[in-house]
């Protein structure tokens, strides 16, 4: 009789014991693929389940969101795709932080030259008539970072007519690692994890709103135990030692 109530109890349990220990899911900005996969197989070998990453651009993964698609954490690009979700009512209240920082460059094929991208003008010049790959600066946040860079140093009217408009930020970076452009603007995660380019040029870090991750967790999210678990791990001096090692600046 002991042992058929406690398969009983077993049972009614299960659907409650599944949802914690199923693995999460993590919607996250195509500029986090590397240092994010790193920190999920750091978690999984802590004996948690393996948190499931979906990249693409912030924009995408915030329109997702608010069409009520369910996932457990969002890290964007940029506040302001994270001020939307949360203005939605997905932001589970208390989880929002910054994650990382990141900065803006320039970037070309080993063997094209450099270029300044402290002054406009001699950046315009550089780029001449020849395609010049970005994120889409209408809603994708390296893209939007990019357009207020090239408006600082007053060489957006120059450039603007020229611009290859990528879905996400590693679709910009993969143009020019293709040679489909000379030059492209991504963060510096971008270029460091591509062996194909080099970074050409460094904007100045106030010709552009600082480039901020912020995370959090979502409402409705299958799994919140584990979730606010690897949230927290992200943010821990372990997973931040990790964000570091693939070039992201402290939060």
């Amino acid at each position: 009789m002991r042992v058929l109530l406690s398969l009983v109890l077993l049972l009614l349990a299960g659907p409650a014991w599944a949802q914690e220990r199923a693995a999460p899911l993590v919607l996250a900005a195509a500029s986090l693929q590397e240092a994010l996969n790193e920190a999920a197989d750091a978690w999984a070998g802590q004996g948690h389940p393996r948190p499931v990453l979906s990249f693409a651009a912030s924009s995408a993964l915030a329109r997702q969101v608010a069409a009520g698609g369910r996932a457990d954490l969002f890290a964007s690009a940029d506040t302001d795709w994270m001020d939307e979700v949360e203005r939605r009512g997905r932001v589970v209240a208390g989880t929002r932080a910054v994650l990382a920082r990141n900065r803006l460059v320039v970037v070309a094929r080993p063997g094209t030259p450099g270029v300044s991208a402290t002054r406009g003008d001699v950046l315009a010049r550089r780029l001449g008539a020849a395609p010049l790959a970005m994120a889409d600066p209408a809603a994708v946040p390296a893209g939007k970072y990019g357009e207020a860079a090239l408006r600082t140093l007053r060489a957006w009217d120059a450039v603007s007519g020229r611009i290859v408009r990528a879905e996400n930020v590693r679709a910009a970076l993969a143009l020019v690692e293709r040679g489909a452009a000379p030059y492209g603007i991504v963060y510096a995660t971008d270029a460091r994890a591509s062996t194909a380019v080099r970074i050409a040029g460094v904007f100045p870090a106030g010709s552009h709103p600082a480039i901020i991750y912020p995370v959090a967790r979502l409402t409705d999210g299958p799994a919140p135990r584990e979730a606010e678990g690897f949230r927290r791990f992200l943010l821990s001096r372990a997973g931040q030692a990790i964000l570091a090692r693939r070039g992201f600046t402290p939060r």
